[in-house]
């Protein structure tokens, strides 16, 4: 597993980054050889954020986690991603390794839980470009979850490539938006 680490706005010791890579490589057993790990630290309010992005092919799996400790923080999206992992466990095994699931994790369900603020006017603060790919409905939905989002674009496979968008509805269940033409 490669790591990447960032820093924002605050100048953590090396022992945050030996920790946070021994803890996040105790996940490697779920992943094939070329994944990749990016950690984004920050500290915001007194509160340590964590946000972990793990990348293994075409999945990806991204977590957030805020606390008082950093330390407490990186376990944390650790243990949020093997709850991740194991709730979509029968839809990811053929894109996971072989033995993913041979072993028990028995882990600690850690969880926090800061509500943001709203936004007063409707000007765009930031802009992501990312490729757009085929996919059936059912992956979307599953891509969807394991980023984290409440919505997800992607070219719909069942429909000959054409835009669509999955998102998750109030009432619990997911919502699909077709191109029409």
């Amino acid at each position: 597993m490669k790591f990447v680490f960032t820093d924002k706005k605050v100048n953590l010791p090396n022992k945050v980054h030996a920790y946070a890579e021994k803890k996040v490589g105790k996940l490697d057993r779920y992943f094939k050889a070329d994944t990749e790990a990016a950690m984004v630290f920050s500290v915001e309010k007194g509160r340590n954020n964590v946000e972990l992005t793990i990348r293994s092919g075409g999945t990806i799996i991204r977590v957030a986690e805020s606390t008082s400790d950093m330390f407490a923080t990186i376990d944390a999206a650790v243990s949020s991603v093997e709850r991740q992992l194991r709730k979509n466990k029968a839809r990811l095994e053929k894109r996971l390794r072989q033995d993913a699931f041979s072993r028990t994790v028995d882990a600690e369900e850690l969880s926090s839980f800061a509500p943001e603020g709203e936004e007063e006017d409707f000007q765009i603060v930031r802009t992501k470009r990312f490729p757009i790919k085929i996919m059936t409905v059912e992956e979307a939905v599953l891509q969807m979850n394991l980023v984290g989002h409440t919505f997800f674009a992607f070219k719909n496979a069942d429909d000959d490539g054409s835009f669509a968008v999955v998102y998750k509805r109030n009432d619990g269940g997911y919502g699909l938006i077709e191109d029409d033409t």
